[in-house]
């Protein structure tokens, strides 16, 4: 692979990022009041629905990166055309299960959520409910290609192709909620604009990349392979989705619409939060694949993991401060004061969150060494206590109660549990880990300490004023962090793009 792929496609991951947060932050206050809190509530409940039904996917889309770099490095080419027919055939047979799915959820919605929604909003949900899985259930053959490209490292066509799409898809949103549409009308855009993805990607294999699909004979000891890999895989996005995508359920069951448009704008703030840490991850992977082959003592990759782990550092611990000092007015100003408790549900997401995020190299070192087992076992089991608790919790304590029982879970199981595995089992220095991001937090926790107390005495009731906190809060904290919490090579990294555009 031309290495201008992996630094455009780095940067340009960056982009997408940069453009998803910008739309959200700019975009989703505007959905916001053009829908309100009873529409977005439905939505939101919906799509949390459907989301259990992506798991269907059953890790197979990381398995086709995984097995396609293996043949590629192989030179089978044959094997690759025969893998990528079984795969098609088995992801129409997913689709097909999805519509089902879909369906046995559409004609119970009364018994789950009549207890909690008027029959109008009942109504609109199983309509959202039925777009959604239609348009999932063409998604997971098509899939296929998008694997595909990941696999052959063209990264820059995917990351062009996702800006398109966020641009294009937010600009119609636009103009259809200014007529009066609301999320039946989001949710038909989001399908129209998902297949034109699909298909240019299959335009991409076909014509670029000269991809053939060919079907055959079942290779039984091989789908036995691939399935042993991607079931932890597979359990890993279990857990995913019963951290993030139950809370909107349990609460609309429970709780109303209301209720949920408050949690929905906490869990989109999460994924913002989350995205931060997680957009370079995916260019790794196959560098990552040929560490874990080479290198016998593990000393590479825990190196790469301490470096990687306070580059992230560095940009989770601005954010995550400065969500401490300002967030609440943000959100206040941002989506609305009927929206101020997603501010303290956030923050029980971001704190212990900012743990695995900081780490999350170590997923892409256990998918390299093909060691997801464990992972995958705890976090579905912490998960599944996280459930249990916040069912109860959602009941009487709503939101925050949904949000205590998710953070419960991240401190227990990807805090504690998996630090201990990755030093004992995996050997990476987590020890010297956190001594480096120990000496990284002395800035950040004292000027949090001190940006608290100092904004007791000021109301930042205004986006101006607000705007002027964060720049002043900015100002002192960039150069004290630069100065004494990064290391030459992470100050080399902003100085480097700096001096060449001086040059310039």
């Amino acid at each position: 692979m031309p290495k201008s792929q992996l630094k455009i496609g780095a940067l340009l991951s960056y982009v997408v990022l940069a453009l998803q947060n910008l739309v959200g932050l700019i975009y989703t206050p505007f959905m916001l009041r053009m829908m309100g809190k009873s529409e977005y509530g439905l939505y939101s409940i919906a799509a949390s629905i459907v989301a259990y039904l992506t798991i269907l996917d059953l890790g197979f889309g990381n398995a086709i990166v995984r097995y396609t770099a293996k043949y590629r490095a192989e030179g089978k080419q044959e094997e690759q055309y025969k893998m990528f027919g079984m795969f098609f055939l088995l992801y129409c047979g997913i689709g097909l299960i999805a519509l089902a799915a879909g369906g046995v959820l559409y004609l119970n919605a009364e018994n789950i959520f009549d207890a909690s929604m008027t029959a109008s909003e009942l109504d609109r949900t199983k309509l959202i409910l039925l777009l959604m899985v239609a348009n999932l259930a063409i998604t997971f053959p098509f899939s296929l290609f998008g694997s595909i490209i990941t696999a052959y490292e063209q990264f820059v066509f995917q990351k062009v192709i996702a800006i398109v799409r966020i641009v294009l898809n937010t600009a119609t949103m636009i103009v259809l909620l200014n007529y009066g549409y609301k999320a039946v009308a989001m949710v038909v855009v989001t399908t129209v604009f998902n297949v034109l993805t699909l298909a240019a990607n299959f335009w991409y294999c076909k014509h670029y990349l000269k991809i053939k699909v060919k079907f055959g004979r079942f290779e039984c000891g091989f789908l036995k392979e691939v399935s042993i890999y991607s079931l932890w895989i597979f359990m890993n996005a279990i857990m995913d989705r019963i951290y993030w995508s139950t809370g909107q359920f349990v609460l609309g069951a429970f709780a109303g619409t209301a209720v949920v448009a408050v949690f929905a704008v906490a869990i989109q703030l999460q994924h913002m939060y989350m995205a931060f840490s997680t957009a370079i991850n995916g260019v790794l992977l196959p560098r990552v694949t040929a560490m874990a082959v080479k290198d016998s003592d593990g000393k590479a990759i825990s190196d790469l993991f301490i470096k990687t782990g306070r580059i992230q550092y560095c940009v989770m611990a601005l954010i995550l401060s400065g969500f401490f000092l300002f967030g609440r007015q943000f959100i206040n100003l941002w989506a609305g004061e009927e929206y101020s408790d997603a501010y303290e549900i956030a923050l029980l997401f971001f704190i212990p969150l900012t743990v695995p995020l900081i780490q999350n190299l170590g997923i892409t070192i256990l998918q390299a060494r093909n060691q997801m087992k464990f992972r995958s076992l705890l976090y579905l089991a912490i998960s599944l206590v996280s459930l249990g608790a916040q069912i109860p919790l959602a009941k009487y304590y709503g939101g925050i109660g949904c949000a205590c029982a998710i953070a419960g879970a991240l401190v227990l199981g990807q805090i504690i549990v998996m630090n201990v595995y990755y030093q004992v089992k995996q050997k990476i220095n987590i020890v010297g880990f956190w001594i480096e991001i120990a000496k990284m937090s002395i800035v950040p926790g004292m000027l949090t300490v001190g940006g608290y107390f100092a904004l007791q005495h000021f109301y930042l009731n205004s986006w101006v004023l607000l705007g002027l906190g964060i720049g002043v809060y900015l100002l002192v904290y960039l150069p004290l962090f630069f100065a004494f919490s990064m290391n030459k090579y992470e100050q080399d990294l902003v100085l480097n793009p700096l001096r060449k555009l001086v040059r310039k």
